[in-house]
């Protein structure tokens, strides 16, 4: 990682990792895939510890799960300090993709062998990862559709905002 990466405090962005990760993303998914491939989202974007100046950052990207054109890639991130030898787990997160044919369309990804049980654990956390994603934005929707704004506004007293109408 190098000086122009990082901010004031001497630590690299999250934006510089995670535009690694979406390119080491892009990388794995089409691999597989065979085709083009695009991010639809990113999950578990979660800064365990800091990248410092000097750091080789290692990007470890596996296809854990496909759908009929859609892929999920976890990436695991590892820092270096190369004068020490000392690695640091800096991030963990999962991206899903979907492949696109020429015409930009969405296209048929190939199924995702599973060649050990660790793949088949992989496979299995994706798809409880989907569900428990899907449950979640089903529940907000309710949620945030049935919040009364007149109602709810006494609320604000216990957060650290000021109401300025």
């Amino acid at each position: 990682m190098i000086p122009s990466y990082a901010n004031f405090g001497g630590k690299i962005h999250g934006g510089i990792l995670l535009s690694l990760m979406d390119k080491v993303a892009y990388a794995c998914a089409s691999r597989h895939a065979g085709t083009y491939c695009v991010t639809v989202s990113v999950d578990g974007v979660n800064f365990l510890q800091p990248v410092e100046v000097g750091d080789l950052v290692s990007l470890h990207a596996s296809v854990n799960f496909v759908g009929r054109t859609s892929l999920d890639v976890g990436i695991r991130a590892v820092s270096e300090n190369v004068r020490t030898g000392l690695q640091k787990h800096t991030n963990t997160s999962y991206f899903t993709m979907v492949a696109k044919d020429d015409a930009h369309e969405p296209t048929l990804v190939p199924p995702l062998l599973l060649e050990n049980r660790e793949d088949a654990r992989r496979f299995l956390e994706a798809v409880k990862r989907r569900e428990l994603k899907e449950n979640y934005r089903h529940a907000f929707d309710n949620e945030k559709n049935r919040i009364a704004l007149d109602d709810e506004l006494n609320r604000l007293r216990d957060y650290r905002c000021v109401v300025g109408w």
